[in-house]
């Protein structure tokens, strides 16, 4: 079906948009704002994500899907619905919709019968938004509930224009502010179902770094239901509002049945593999990227790799055009400081 001249105008906006340096606020205002011009919803739920785990490390969900925060998180790391999120990144299959998966019978999914119905929602679209292999975050349409679902045409477009909203995710990572902060390390205690026990004034503190939630911001629900889910110590890197790296670690306090959550700052060398990625490094490039920030010299850097010296500098010179820098040495101070 031939596409009309204003929707081919709306994508062109998308994708202008996602390619245009702003940060995630404007991401979500600028950028989903173009995207309801493609493919109309009645709520949206936008979420950040950390490439190597792909927890969230925020998210943004439009009313009424801001109540069931909790419900949601309990069903995305269930493991028996359709459509999870990390799901969709290892299948390969990016966008998938609810009537699609479950060959329009909604009632087959615990997440329609539990929480969207009862929301007054029905059938969803669902993007995992990848980029270079890796994924930055993921998004959720919604559409109240009736007979009439998302179509294939609107599905399409999604996926022509999610590899462009993971760019846009990507380079916020690297325009939200500064790469490091002085602050100590917090604890939060969470009971089994997630309720919150207590908190460290230290905690308190880092935590207003993070987009709000009720009463905690999504990444410490985020790493607590995986440890619930069966992960073994997970954890998440989040950019902070005031540009610096924090990390959650969860774990369960032993005898207690409560859930202990860190969080603390990263270290400027723990957010580098991170920072590389969104600067759209290449596997190796990366590889050597990171032999460069441990010192090493380009003959080890060769034998580690099992590359050419002469290879390590063109991996090398192309690592120094994406950052934007010249030198070693520059490459170093951007990263590390």
């Amino acid at each position: 079906m031939r596409r009309s001249a204003s929707a081919v105008r709306a994508e062109h906006d998308v994708i202008r948009l996602s390619h245009s340096g702003l940060d995630t606020t404007g991401v979500r205002r600028e950028v989903l704002r173009a995207l309801r011009r493609v493919v109309p919803s009645d709520a949206t739920f936008f979420a950040t994500a950390d490439p190597e785990t792909l927890l969230f490390t925020g998210a943004w969900p439009d009313p009424p899907l801001d109540t069931a925060t909790p419900l949601f998180l309990d069903n995305e790391f269930g493991g028996g619905d359709v459509n999870t999120f990390a799901g969709l990144v290892t299948s390969g299959r990016p966008v998938a919709t609810l009537d699609g998966a479950t060959g329009r019978d909604r009632w087959a999914s615990e997440r329609y019968r539990e929480i969207m119905r009862p929301l007054g929602l029905g059938d969803e679209m669902r993007a995992a938004l990848v980029t270079g292999g890796r994924c930055w975050g993921y998004l959720c349409l919604h559409r109240e509930d009736g007979l009439l679902g998302f179509t294939a045409t609107e599905k399409t477009a999604l996926a022509r224009l999610a590899p462009h909203l993971a760019h846009a995710i990507r380079t916020a990572a690297l325009v939200d502010g500064p790469a490091a902060a002085d602050h100590r390390p917090g604890v939060v205690l969470l009971t089994d179902d997630l309720r919150l026990v207590s908190l460290t004034p230290d905690a308190e503190h880092l935590l207003s770094l993070l987009p709000p939630g009720a009463p905690l911001p999504l990444p410490v629900y985020a790493v607590a239901a995986a440890l619930r889910s069966g992960s073994a110590l997970p954890s998440a890197r989040v950019r902070g509002a005031d540009g610096s790296w924090l990390t959650l670690h969860a774990s369960r306090l032993t005898g207690t049945g409560q859930l202990a959550v860190v969080v603390e700052p990263a270290e400027a060398r723990a957010a580098a593999p991170l920072v590389l990625a969104a600067h759209g490094l290449t596997t190796r490039e990366a590889d050597v990227a990171t032999l460069v920030l441990r010192g090493l010299p380009t003959r080890a850097i060769s034998d580690q790799l099992h590359i050419s010296a002469h290879t390590v500098q063109d991996h090398l010179k192309a690592v120094f055009d994406k950052v934007g820098v010249r030198s070693r040495r520059d490459l170093v101070i951007r990263l590390l400081g």
